[in-house]
């Protein structure tokens, strides 16, 4: 999500009894991130809850007129995992005698330890379930929208759940795992939202809907199924502090003017199976796309070509033309003349070390031969065939056995402009659909081209076939 959601119920609900429930996949750990406020900072019976950049804490907090707080409760759990989805909740009761009871905050079933523990006086009534404003990944009276991906949100006006209520644990892999359509009574003012339409729209039956503000974008991404996006905690070549700010649409477009050079991975690696995904060319010719192992992370120095440690494969767009680079004097131009429009796709089959790339739907041609994704150990029209200064013969090396190979995006140039928008799965290169969905046996994810048969996002649900 994109955008935030407001709503203002026109009648007043429970305001000391009640449960907030999401899940949500972070984008940053740099900004504060506003799960659920109700009133503006500062206005009288304000509440927050939120993720704060000072420290990636849980804070749940309530105020009095001037901004002074009449509690305030912060996890010790910091929540930085990037690329992950969080169940996160509070159950709040300020009727209970005993001061813990009145605030509990739960991340992924688990009741968590809190570092400060002012809870609420007995009886307290707070903003929840008034006729203020509301507000989820913003607050009321300031601009505070940050990316993040949010699905499956309810409030209970009147009543506390525990977290087994939206969540479970699952008896193969031991993860805490969504329920879908949990048993609980959501009163006067509750909602549930964000369940597979991506929209305000409550599904609670109360009808109490909520207003987008920007653009909401319903993708394949779901706590079920998590899928790749593009990392913004490395800082690769040693100086790309700025990588969060040239991020969007949720870790799924880079867009970079920057000085430096600006070296960015996929969330997930792998070390066997086949995968695919797509990117599409935007403005600027100042980029790369392929894949890299994990020790180019180390690299200060050069681009994305390997040495001893290091080792990264990508087309690169300089000169408005398509060429498959491993290192100095390792590559060759396919013919392509690339353009803001141009598509690519990626097929990597880390089982037999090859790296199949195509253009608008046309695999390249390598070693004279078109590439064929589904040719298994023959590796027929695999590009990193044409690489072997550095790859060794039919560029094995350039995906080491064992190593964890992972999505590569690079802004190459010191002062050209680059764009890139990622497909992994969801359906959208940056806020566009698809135009048209290709076939994919896998039924995992969306994409523009045809997936190669035995081929899959990256994905969860990719990485378990």
């Amino acid at each position: 999500m994109a955008a935030s959601l407001s709503r203002t119920p026109s009648g007043a609900g429970n305001q000391r009894t009640w449960t907030y429930s999401g899940w949500f996949k972070l984008c940053t750990t740099d900004q504060n991130v506003f799960l659920l406020s109700a009133g503006a900072y500062g206005d009288s019976k304000s509440m927050q809850f939120l993720i704060a950049n000072s420290g990636n804490f849980l804070q749940f907090q309530g105020f009095s007129s001037g901004g002074s707080a009449d509690f305030n409760c912060e996890t010790d759990a910091e929540l930085r995992d990037i690329g992950s989805w969080y169940h996160i909740m509070v159950a709040c009761d300020t009727t209970q005698a005993t001061a813990s009871d009145r605030a509990k905050i739960y991340i992924n079933g688990q009741l968590q330890t809190l570092r400060t523990a002012t809870y609420p006086t007995q009886n307290y009534d707070t903003g929840v379930n008034t006729t203020i404003a509301h507000e989820i990944n913003d607050r009321p009276g300031g601009t505070f929208e940050q990316q993040l991906y949010a699905s499956h949100i309810h409030l209970t006006d009147g009543n506390t759940y525990a977290a087994t209520t939206f969540g479970e644990t699952d008896a193969t892999t031991g993860q805490w795992k969504i329920k879908t359509s949990p048993s609980v009574s959501y009163g006067t003012n509750g909602f549930f939202i964000m369940k597979d339409n991506g929209s305000g729209t409550d599904q609670s039956g109360q009808s109490n809907n909520w207003t987008a503000n920007g653009t909401i974008i319903n993708t394949q991404d779901n706590p079920s199924d998590n899928f790749c996006i593009i990392s913004s905690l490395d800082n690769m070549a040693g100086n790309n502090t700025t990588v969060p700010g040239k991020l969007t649409t949720g870790n799924t477009a880079f867009s970079t003017s920057d000085a430096n050079r600006i070296y960015t991975r996929g969330s997930f690696g792998v070390n066997s199976g086949k995968y695919y995904w797509e990117a599409k060319q935007g403005n600027g010719t100042g980029w790369a796309i392929g894949i890299m192992v994990e020790g180019m992370l180390t690299n200060t120095n050069n681009q994305f070509w390997d040495n001893t440690a290091i080792c990264g494969v990508a087309a690169n767009g300089s000169s408005n033309t398509l060429y498959i680079n491993g290192a100095s004097g390792d590559s060759w131009n396919t013919g392509i003349t690339v353009s803001a429009s141009s598509i690519y796709g990626f097929a990597l089959d880390v089982d037999n070390r090859a790296l199949y790339i195509h253009h608008n739907g046309t695999y390249l041609t390598a070693n004279s031969a078109v590439g064929d994704p589904t040719s298994g150990s023959s590796r027929t029209g695999s590009v990193l065939g044409e690489l072997t200064t550095r790859g060794g013969t039919g560029g094995l090396n350039y995906i080491p056995v064992g190593e964890f190979i992972y999505p590569l995006m690079v802004d190459t140039s010191t002062n050209n402009y680059s764009e890139l928008k990622m497909n992994f799965g969801n359906g959208f290169f940056g806020t566009t659909a698809i135009s048209s969905e290709g076939t994919n046996a896998s039924n995992i994810g969306k994409f523009e081209y045809n997936v190669p048969t035995g081929y899959t996002a990256l994905s969860t649900k990719g990485l378990n076939e």
